[in-house]
């Protein structure tokens, strides 16, 4: 699939593609796929087991996990076996200008690595995963689906304010709903709840958005079965950003809708880090990890300027 997705990102000129892999298992690779891309012509190949940048490598990714168990011996081992790792590292040493990863292993590992290394972004306090579903009926974005298993308040809060800026990315204006069980007040639980307390403090802070809360699925998506049963709401028309209590029901809710219908799927998109790092899944398809490079050469662009 990378070397797949390599060729058309290639091909439509989208960036000049960084891959880590040995160079002898990429040649057979991309001979018995048939692919025309050349490595150095098309693209860089970072080999793990032979870069000279390998020692200025590990010593660099030991000095930020030595408190943290990581012995001198491990940080060799890891720089010399994980392309995680190494591309985190490409990237905080500004060799690099954005990064994908995550078409294998557990998404928690890929973001332990990339939160150490390249750390939050200024002022930030959490990152949280928005998921993108671009249907018939609209582009909808899912809050937080892979990242923080049960946000608070506050996480809540500064997640909202994040992926309202990741839908102005795409040229959309954020039309926010915090979801629920409960419909604006409806129910007293501790979820319920916290969802009400987080869109009283969004409009404390950040009184320009419009976002409404807490409320049905439905309700985010039907105006007027929302204003039936709250018509003093200030969200008008279709909520297109979904806040959704915990990870477990984001998480959810995008893969039912996502197997269910016929749109295109985007990301996880990772927000809150000091650089564009994004981190897919091993479900991921060719034309999934193309859009994701677009998408990250946007955010690249973004923090040139």
């Amino acid at each position: 699939r990378v070397l797949r997705a390599t060729q058309t990102i290639v091909d439509e000129g989208l960036a000049r593609p960084v891959l880590i892999g040995r160079p002898d298992v990429v040649r057979a690779r991309i001979e018995q796929l048939g692919l025309r891309i050349q490595a150095d012509k098309h693209f860089e190949l970072v080999d793990p087991e032979d870069d000279p940048r390998y020692d200025s490598y590990w010593r660099e990714f030991h000095a930020i996990m030595e408190r943290k168990g990581v012995s001198p011996e491990a940080a060799r081992t890891i720089v010399r076996t994980n392309s995680t790792v190494i591309a985190a590292l490409m990237m905080q040493r500004g060799e690099v200008d954005t990064m994908i990863c995550g078409t294998y292993g557990q998404y928690d590992w890929h973001l332990r690595y990339v939160t150490d290394i390249i750390g939050l972004k200024e002022g930030g306090r959490d990152i949280s995963a928005i998921s993108v579903l671009i249907i018939p009926k609209g582009t909808f974005f899912f809050c937080d689906t892979h990242v923080t298993v049960n946000p608070s308040v506050e996480e809540l809060v500064e997640m909202t304010i994040m992926a309202a800026e990741t839908v102005r990315r795409f040229g959309l204006e954020p039309k926010i709903a915090l979801l629920s069980h409960s419909n604006f007040g409806s129910a007293g639980t501790a979820s319920a709840v916290k969802m009400s307390a987080a869109v009283k403090r969004l409009r404390e802070i950040a009184p320009d958005l419009e976002v409404d809360g807490e409320m049905h699925a439905d309700a985010a998506l039907n105006e007027e079965l929302r204003e039936r049963v709250f018509p003093n709401s200030i969200l008008k028309g279709q909520a297109n950003l979904m806040i959704l209590p915990t990870l477990d029901t984001a998480n959810t809710a995008f893969n039912l809708l996502k197997s269910l219908g016929e749109g295109v799927s985007v990301g996880p998109i990772l927000i809150g880090l000091a650089k564009p790092v994004h981190i897919v899944t091993p479900s991921i398809t060719v034309r999934g990890l193309v859009n994701m490079s677009a998408m990250a050469v946007v955010d690249a662009q973004k923090q040139e300027k």
